[in-house]
């Protein structure tokens, strides 16, 4: 890209460093499946265009926007000019037309979001402008710079809202069940929505090890030289093939009230989708553009979510992705797989007075030699007998 290009088009100030331009990309090009189709899934939550509706009107937008002109630094070329020069450069590469105002918040934890109802602000804090360089700050500026593209402000600072309301609701009895059912989609939505956002980071840096280098730094601080990126994404492997169904079930319970996936997952993920054909095809200019989004349909996308689940499930090394994926493959003996992936379970609890071992020496009872022929359902020894109660 030279110079000339970006004056043409209103971007000034950008690194001379050359990368690819995706005119007219469609959000649709980095998005991840599941991303498309839960937000789909979540405008079809009962009462949430109600929610929705009335949460338009009732926001603070504009004290919002008072709030961070009045109490943070507004990013321009006379304020943190390199953080601006970013933020052009990524407008300019993902062909967002109308650059978002950035403002950086003092916080020593380090973040970033994109917010905004009527149009996205991008605020990144402190912590983090302090933590990365400037490449892996690229990839950031990038991935608030998907958001905004992807339409994800709006239900971002509706799940800002509904979080902090169901706080001071929680003491009305059922106040806060409503809201937390909307509260967890639009959860899942989020985390979704952060996997299609570290692709737009990776489009716009168009440099894999920063954008690695950024996510271990958010994990483990600024220790670079004590850390190791194949080792690090190791343990998203471990993370995820690692322990039984127990382990399974507390990584559900351990990942619902996050909003953001974990990190070394959020690595795995990027990693994966670098290596793939898609990113190759939009790499080569051959992605889906905007002007062709009004032709796409619904089906589409689920169809679309429903292939990554999928596939998600059958090439997953999680205890129970794989016990998913045997009963939809009609795997037998999945009792006998349950047990054995609960069997710590099993182990701990008290033994039924029944099956211990008889003494030898003990008088037989002559009805339970005439049964000893009898199927095992009859004699009380079926395979589900030695499953844990209730209380384990």
């Amino acid at each position: 890209m030279s110079d000339d290009s970006h004056e043409q088009s209103g971007h000034e100030n950008v690194p001379s460093r050359q990368r690819r331009r995706f005119e007219g990309i469609s959000s649709r090009a980095y998005e991840h499946p599941a991303d498309r189709s839960a937000l789909v899934a979540l405008r079809k939550l009962s009462g949430f265009d109600t929610v929705f509706k009335a949460l338009s009107g009732l926001l603070p937008e504009r004290s919002l926007r008072l709030l961070f002109l009045s109490d943070s630094v507004r990013v321009s070329d006379a304020q943190f000019a390199h953080l601006n020069a970013m933020l052009r450069d990524a407008c300019y590469i993902l062909d967002l037309e109308k650059v978002p105002p950035m403002y950086v918040n003092q916080d020593p934890q380090p973040n970033a979001m994109c917010i905004g109802l009527d149009e996205p602000i991008i605020v990144v804090t402190t912590g983090l402008v302090e933590l990365l360089d400037e490449e892996e700050m690229r990839a950031v500026i990038g991935h608030e710079v998907g958001h905004a593209l992807s339409g994800h402000a709006v239900y971002r600072t509706i799940l800002l809202f509904l979080t902090n309301l169901a706080l001071r609701v929680a003491w009305i009895p059922l106040g806060n069940i409503a809201i937390m059912a909307i509260v967890t989609a639009l959860r899942e939505w989020f985390r979704k929505s952060e996997l299609s956002a570290d692709r737009a980071g990776l489009l716009v840096g168009q440099d894999l090890r920063s954008s690695m280098r950024g996510l271990m730094k958010i994990a483990g601080g600024n220790h670079l030289h004590e850390m190791n990126v194949d080792a690090f994404l190791a343990q998203a492997e471990e993370y995820e093939a690692g322990g039984d169904l127990r382990d399974s079930v507390l990584k559900i319970l351990n990942v619902l009230p996050r909003t953001h996936p974990f990190t070394t997952i959020r690595a795995a993920e990027l990693k994966k989708w670098a290596e793939s054909r898609d990113y190759q095809r939009i790499m080569d200019g051959h992605y889906p553009r905007r002007n062709e989004d009004k032709d796409t349909s619904v089906a589409d996308s689920f169809r679309q979510s429903a292939a990554s689940y999928a596939s998600d499930v059958k090439n997953s090394k999680d205890p129970l992705m794989k016990l998913v994926g045997d009963i939809a493959g009609g795997a037998g003996d999945l009792g006998g797989r349950v047990r054995r992936g609960f069997g710590g379970f099993a182990s701990s609890s008290p033994k039924d007075p029944g099956d211990s071992p008889k003494d030898p020496k003990a008088p037989q009872d002559p009805k339970a030699s005439k049964d000893q022929d009898a199927p095992p359902s009859a004699t009380g020894d079926h395979p589900d007998d030695d499953r844990p109660d209730g209380n384990s």
